[in-house]
Protein backbone atom coordinates (compact mmCIF):
# COMPACT_ATOMS: atom_id res chain seq x y z
CA UNK A 1 0.00 0.00 0.00
CA UNK A 2 1.65 3.73 -0.71
CA UNK A 3 2.55 5.77 2.05
CA UNK A 4 0.58 9.04 1.83
CA UNK A 5 2.58 11.60 3.59
CA UNK A 6 -0.05 14.31 5.85
CA UNK A 7 1.33 17.59 7.09
CA UNK A 8 -0.35 18.72 10.42
CA UNK A 9 0.85 21.61 12.84
CA UNK A 10 0.43 21.61 16.32
CA UNK A 11 1.18 24.97 17.82
CA UNK A 12 1.39 24.67 21.60
CA UNK A 13 -1.59 24.82 23.20
CA UNK A 14 -4.00 25.38 20.22
CA UNK A 15 -5.50 22.87 17.23
CA UNK A 16 -8.54 22.47 18.91
CA UNK A 17 -12.04 22.66 18.04
CA UNK A 18 -12.05 18.52 16.86
CA UNK A 19 -16.23 19.23 15.12
CA UNK A 20 -16.68 22.97 15.33
CA UNK A 21 -18.40 21.88 11.86
CA UNK A 22 -20.65 19.28 13.18
CA UNK A 23 -19.36 17.16 10.40
CA UNK A 24 -19.17 13.63 12.33
CA UNK A 25 -17.55 12.03 15.31
CA UNK A 26 -15.77 14.57 17.65
CA UNK A 27 -11.95 13.60 17.57
CA UNK A 28 -10.36 15.29 20.20
CA UNK A 29 -7.20 17.30 18.99
CA UNK A 30 -7.64 17.31 15.80
CA UNK A 31 -9.17 20.16 13.86
CA UNK A 32 -11.35 19.35 10.93
CA UNK A 33 -8.96 20.43 8.19
CA UNK A 34 -6.48 17.82 9.48
CA UNK A 35 -9.66 14.66 9.97
CA UNK A 36 -9.73 15.99 5.58
CA UNK A 37 -6.54 15.29 4.87
CA UNK A 38 -6.14 12.18 6.71
CA UNK A 39 -10.32 10.78 5.41
CA UNK A 40 -8.21 11.35 1.79
CA UNK A 41 -5.16 9.86 2.68
CA UNK A 42 -6.94 6.70 3.34
CA UNK A 43 -8.39 6.85 -0.19
CA UNK A 44 -4.55 6.76 -1.81
CA UNK A 45 -3.42 4.29 0.53
CA UNK A 46 -1.55 4.74 4.54
CA UNK A 47 -1.39 7.71 6.44
CA UNK A 48 1.77 8.78 7.60
CA UNK A 49 1.34 12.34 9.53
CA UNK A 50 4.74 15.02 9.69
CA UNK A 51 3.61 16.97 12.61
CA UNK A 52 5.55 20.19 13.75
CA UNK A 53 5.10 20.76 17.37
CA UNK A 54 4.19 18.99 20.19
CA UNK A 55 2.17 15.74 20.63
CA UNK A 56 -0.14 14.76 23.56
CA UNK A 57 -1.09 11.01 24.12
CA UNK A 58 -4.62 12.26 23.75
CA UNK A 59 -3.54 13.52 19.99
CA UNK A 60 -1.55 10.25 19.61
CA UNK A 61 -4.91 8.23 20.21
CA UNK A 62 -6.81 10.81 17.47
CA UNK A 63 -4.49 10.14 14.99
CA UNK A 64 -4.46 6.42 15.49
CA UNK A 65 -8.56 6.36 14.78
CA UNK A 66 -7.74 8.10 12.03
CA UNK A 67 -5.54 5.11 10.81
CA UNK A 68 -2.67 7.32 10.99
CA UNK A 69 0.35 4.15 11.31
CA UNK A 70 3.52 6.34 11.97
CA UNK A 71 4.19 9.65 13.29
CA UNK A 72 7.44 12.00 12.50
CA UNK A 73 7.75 14.36 15.21
CA UNK A 74 9.89 17.55 14.91
CA UNK A 75 9.63 20.97 17.76
CA UNK A 76 12.74 22.39 16.76
CA UNK A 77 12.33 26.08 17.60
CA UNK A 78 13.28 26.79 14.18
CA UNK A 79 10.24 25.31 13.08
CA UNK A 80 8.69 28.70 15.39
CA UNK A 81 11.11 30.95 15.03
CA UNK A 82 11.70 31.36 11.08
CA UNK A 83 8.88 31.39 8.29
CA UNK A 84 7.95 28.42 6.26
CA UNK A 85 11.49 27.30 4.88
CA UNK A 86 11.95 25.09 7.52
CA UNK A 87 8.57 23.54 7.43
CA UNK A 88 9.41 22.31 4.19
CA UNK A 89 12.84 21.17 4.94
CA UNK A 90 11.38 19.02 7.24
CA UNK A 91 8.89 17.80 5.01
CA UNK A 92 11.82 17.42 2.72
CA UNK A 93 13.43 15.17 4.97
CA UNK A 94 10.73 13.12 5.88
CA UNK A 95 9.66 12.39 2.43
CA UNK A 96 13.24 11.27 1.26
CA UNK A 97 13.23 8.52 3.96
CA UNK A 98 9.28 7.17 3.21
CA UNK A 99 8.96 7.83 -0.50
CA UNK A 100 5.49 8.75 -0.14
CA UNK A 101 3.71 8.61 -3.11
CA UNK A 102 2.17 12.23 -2.27
CA UNK A 103 2.21 14.73 0.80
CA UNK A 104 -0.70 16.52 1.60
CA UNK A 105 -1.46 19.33 3.05
CA UNK A 106 -3.69 22.39 3.84
CA UNK A 107 -4.62 24.80 1.16
CA UNK A 108 -3.78 27.76 3.65
CA UNK A 109 -1.47 30.49 2.20
CA UNK A 110 1.51 28.83 4.31
CA UNK A 111 0.57 25.66 3.24
CA UNK A 112 0.40 26.33 -0.68
CA UNK A 113 4.13 28.44 0.31
CA UNK A 114 5.57 25.05 1.91
CA UNK A 115 4.19 22.84 -0.80
CA UNK A 116 5.96 25.12 -3.48
CA UNK A 117 9.38 24.87 -1.31
CA UNK A 118 8.94 21.16 -1.06
CA UNK A 119 8.02 20.87 -4.56
CA UNK A 120 11.58 22.27 -5.64
CA UNK A 121 13.41 19.93 -2.98
CA UNK A 122 11.88 17.04 -4.50
CA UNK A 123 11.74 18.00 -7.69
CA UNK A 124 7.81 17.04 -7.68
CA UNK A 125 4.68 18.23 -9.27
CA UNK A 126 2.47 20.42 -7.34
CA UNK A 127 -1.18 20.90 -7.27
CA UNK A 128 -3.26 23.19 -5.31
CA UNK A 129 -6.68 23.73 -4.12
CA UNK A 130 -7.72 20.34 -4.77
CA UNK A 131 -11.08 19.16 -3.48
CA UNK A 132 -11.08 15.56 -3.90
CA UNK A 133 -8.54 12.74 -4.68
CA UNK A 134 -8.64 9.15 -6.00
CA UNK A 135 -6.96 6.49 -5.89
CA UNK A 136 -4.71 6.89 -8.71
CA UNK A 137 -4.12 10.34 -7.41
CA UNK A 138 -6.16 12.43 -9.91
CA UNK A 139 -6.89 15.67 -7.73
CA UNK A 140 -10.28 17.39 -7.98
CA UNK A 141 -10.44 20.87 -8.83
CA UNK A 142 -12.77 23.29 -9.33
CA UNK A 143 -12.14 25.98 -11.68
CA UNK A 144 -14.00 29.30 -13.25
CA UNK A 145 -15.69 30.15 -10.05
CA UNK A 146 -16.90 26.33 -9.25
CA UNK A 147 -18.35 26.52 -13.04
CA UNK A 148 -15.77 23.43 -14.22
CA UNK A 149 -14.86 20.61 -12.35
CA UNK A 150 -11.23 19.20 -13.59
CA UNK A 151 -8.48 16.77 -12.88
CA UNK A 152 -4.97 17.10 -12.66
CA UNK A 153 -2.13 14.36 -11.51
CA UNK A 154 0.92 15.06 -11.14
CA UNK A 155 3.61 13.19 -13.36
CA UNK A 156 6.63 12.80 -10.74
CA UNK A 157 7.46 10.24 -8.53
CA UNK A 158 5.48 11.97 -5.55
CA UNK A 159 2.80 14.18 -5.98
CA UNK A 160 2.44 18.01 -3.08
CA UNK A 161 -1.23 18.67 -2.92
CA UNK A 162 -2.72 21.12 -0.97
CA UNK A 163 -6.69 20.58 -0.22
CA UNK A 164 -9.53 23.30 0.07
CA UNK A 165 -10.68 23.39 3.84
CA UNK A 166 -14.61 21.90 3.76
CA UNK A 167 -13.69 19.79 0.61
CA UNK A 168 -14.58 16.24 2.30
CA UNK A 169 -16.56 14.74 5.00
CA UNK A 170 -14.15 13.49 8.11
CA UNK A 171 -14.29 10.12 8.75
CA UNK A 172 -12.75 7.64 10.92
CA UNK A 173 -10.66 4.94 9.94
CA UNK A 174 -12.87 1.38 9.80
CA UNK A 175 -9.94 0.19 12.85
CA UNK A 176 -8.00 2.04 14.98
CA UNK A 177 -3.87 1.99 15.36
CA UNK A 178 -1.65 2.48 17.57
CA UNK A 179 0.77 4.55 15.81
CA UNK A 180 4.97 4.40 16.20
CA UNK A 181 6.48 8.30 16.78
CA UNK A 182 9.79 8.80 16.15
CA UNK A 183 11.54 12.42 16.78
CA UNK A 184 13.13 13.71 13.72
CA UNK A 185 16.56 16.10 13.85
CA UNK A 186 16.25 18.21 10.97
CA UNK A 187 19.03 19.91 9.41
CA UNK A 188 17.75 22.95 8.03
CA UNK A 189 19.87 24.96 5.41
CA UNK A 190 21.43 28.61 5.84
CA UNK A 191 18.41 29.65 3.31
CA UNK A 192 15.64 28.36 5.09
CA UNK A 193 16.61 30.58 7.98
CA UNK A 194 17.10 33.90 6.33
CA UNK A 195 13.89 35.40 7.84
CA UNK A 196 13.30 35.66 11.22
CA UNK A 197 9.70 36.05 13.07
CA UNK A 198 10.64 39.03 15.78
CA UNK A 199 7.17 39.54 16.67
CA UNK A 200 3.95 37.60 17.24
CA UNK A 201 0.88 39.76 17.98
CA UNK A 202 -2.30 37.29 19.09
CA UNK A 203 -5.53 38.03 17.17
CA UNK A 204 -8.49 39.39 19.58
CA UNK A 205 -10.53 36.50 20.29
CA UNK A 206 -14.30 37.37 19.38
CA UNK A 207 -15.86 34.14 20.79
CA UNK A 208 -17.54 32.93 17.92
CA UNK A 209 -16.73 29.86 15.83
CA UNK A 210 -13.45 29.81 13.29
CA UNK A 211 -15.23 31.12 9.88
CA UNK A 212 -14.05 28.09 7.72
CA UNK A 213 -15.37 25.43 10.09
CA UNK A 214 -18.34 26.61 11.61
CA UNK A 215 -22.11 24.82 11.30
CA UNK A 216 -23.95 28.60 10.61
CA UNK A 217 -22.32 31.60 8.71
CA UNK A 218 -23.83 35.05 8.36
CA UNK A 219 -22.03 37.20 5.54
CA UNK A 220 -22.88 40.70 5.07
CA UNK A 221 -21.64 42.10 1.64
CA UNK A 222 -22.31 45.82 0.19
CA UNK A 223 -25.62 45.71 0.95
CA UNK A 224 -24.64 46.76 4.65
CA UNK A 225 -23.69 50.09 3.88
CA UNK A 226 -20.43 49.85 6.51
CA UNK A 227 -22.52 48.93 8.98
CA UNK A 228 -22.14 45.27 10.24
CA UNK A 229 -24.08 45.49 13.77
CA UNK A 230 -27.22 43.37 12.04
CA UNK A 231 -24.71 40.61 10.77
CA UNK A 232 -22.96 40.27 14.04
CA UNK A 233 -25.85 40.50 16.20
CA UNK A 234 -27.59 37.50 14.56
CA UNK A 235 -24.37 35.92 13.83
CA UNK A 236 -24.37 35.86 17.79
CA UNK A 237 -27.84 35.11 18.56
CA UNK A 238 -27.26 31.92 16.93
CA UNK A 239 -23.28 31.39 17.56
CA UNK A 240 -22.58 31.51 14.01
CA UNK A 241 -19.36 33.21 12.91
CA UNK A 242 -19.25 36.24 10.33
CA UNK A 243 -18.43 36.20 6.97
CA UNK A 244 -18.61 39.06 4.35
CA UNK A 245 -18.40 39.20 0.39
CA UNK A 246 -14.86 41.14 -1.10
CA UNK A 247 -16.72 44.32 -1.62
CA UNK A 248 -17.11 44.61 2.35
CA UNK A 249 -13.46 43.76 2.82
CA UNK A 250 -12.11 46.16 0.31
CA UNK A 251 -14.18 48.62 1.90
CA UNK A 252 -12.36 48.20 4.83
CA UNK A 253 -15.84 47.41 6.51
CA UNK A 254 -14.71 44.26 8.17
CA UNK A 255 -10.62 42.33 8.36
CA UNK A 256 -10.38 40.56 5.10
CA UNK A 257 -10.18 37.38 6.89
CA UNK A 258 -13.52 36.97 7.28
CA UNK A 259 -13.89 37.29 3.15
CA UNK A 260 -16.10 34.33 1.74
CA UNK A 261 -15.16 33.59 -2.30
CA UNK A 262 -13.29 32.61 -4.76
CA UNK A 263 -10.20 34.78 -3.49
CA UNK A 264 -11.31 34.69 0.06
CA UNK A 265 -12.32 31.20 2.07
CA UNK A 266 -14.16 28.27 0.94
CA UNK A 267 -17.25 27.47 3.87
CA UNK A 268 -19.42 24.43 3.51
CA UNK A 269 -21.91 25.24 6.90
CA UNK A 270 -25.30 23.92 7.42
CA UNK A 271 -26.56 27.25 7.16
CA UNK A 272 -25.11 29.82 5.61
CA UNK A 273 -27.44 33.07 5.56
CA UNK A 274 -26.20 36.12 2.69
CA UNK A 275 -27.16 39.52 3.39
CA UNK A 276 -26.54 42.04 1.18
CA UNK A 277 -24.45 40.52 -1.29
CA UNK A 278 -25.58 39.94 -4.87
CA UNK A 279 -24.03 36.30 -4.94
CA UNK A 280 -21.48 37.23 -8.08
CA UNK A 281 -20.21 34.42 -9.41
CA UNK A 282 -16.92 34.96 -7.50
CA UNK A 283 -19.15 34.97 -3.95
CA UNK A 284 -20.84 31.44 -4.80
CA UNK A 285 -17.50 29.86 -5.40
CA UNK A 286 -16.98 30.14 -1.59
CA UNK A 287 -20.53 28.91 -0.41
CA UNK A 288 -22.35 26.64 -3.05
CA UNK A 289 -22.31 23.45 -0.93
CA UNK A 290 -23.43 24.98 1.97
CA UNK A 291 -26.80 22.99 3.04
CA UNK A 292 -28.82 25.47 3.20
CA UNK A 293 -28.61 29.01 1.83
CA UNK A 294 -30.65 32.04 2.94
CA UNK A 295 -30.38 35.44 1.36
CA UNK A 296 -32.06 38.77 2.20
CA UNK A 297 -31.64 41.18 -0.63
CA UNK A 298 -33.53 44.43 -1.54
CA UNK A 299 -33.56 43.38 -5.03
CA UNK A 300 -35.20 40.57 -5.91
CA UNK A 301 -33.71 40.23 -9.15
CA UNK A 302 -30.05 39.80 -7.39
CA UNK A 303 -28.15 36.47 -9.30
CA UNK A 304 -28.10 35.38 -4.84
CA UNK A 305 -31.71 34.50 -5.13
CA UNK A 306 -31.04 31.52 -7.86
CA UNK A 307 -28.90 29.97 -5.48
CA UNK A 308 -31.04 30.44 -2.07
CA UNK A 309 -33.37 28.05 -0.62
CA UNK A 310 -35.42 30.41 0.89
CA UNK A 311 -34.87 33.99 -0.38
CA UNK A 312 -36.16 37.47 1.93
CA UNK A 313 -37.11 40.05 -0.36
CA UNK A 314 -36.25 43.06 2.12
CA UNK A 315 -34.09 45.69 3.75
CA UNK A 316 -31.64 42.87 5.83
CA UNK A 317 -31.69 46.31 8.95
CA UNK A 318 -35.04 45.54 9.36
CA UNK A 319 -34.99 42.03 8.46
CA UNK A 320 -31.94 40.31 10.51
CA UNK A 321 -32.99 42.43 13.69
CA UNK A 322 -36.42 41.12 13.49
CA UNK A 323 -34.74 36.92 13.26
CA UNK A 324 -32.47 37.85 16.08
CA UNK A 325 -35.24 39.02 18.31
CA UNK A 326 -37.19 36.40 17.43
CA UNK A 327 -34.16 33.61 18.23
CA UNK A 328 -33.28 35.36 21.73
CA UNK A 329 -37.25 35.30 22.57
CA UNK A 330 -37.55 31.84 22.05
CA UNK A 331 -34.33 31.15 23.77
CA UNK A 332 -35.52 32.96 26.91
Amino acid sequence: MSAVLVYIDFPAGSDASPDAAGTGTPTAGLSKMSMELLTLARVVGEPIVAASGPLSEEVRTALGSHGVQQIFQCEQSELREYLVAPKADFLAQVAARISPAAVLLDNSAEGKEIAARLGVALSAGVVTDAIGLDRALLAEKAVLAGSYLVKARATTSVAVITVKANSVTPEQAAHATAPAVETVKVSFGPASLGTRIVERTARPISGRPDLSEARIVVAGGRGVNGDFTPVEELADALGAAVGASRAATDAGWIEHSAQVGQTGKTVSPQLYISAGISGAIQQKAGMQTSTLIVAVNKDADSPVFEIADLGIVGDLFSVLPQATAEIKRRRS
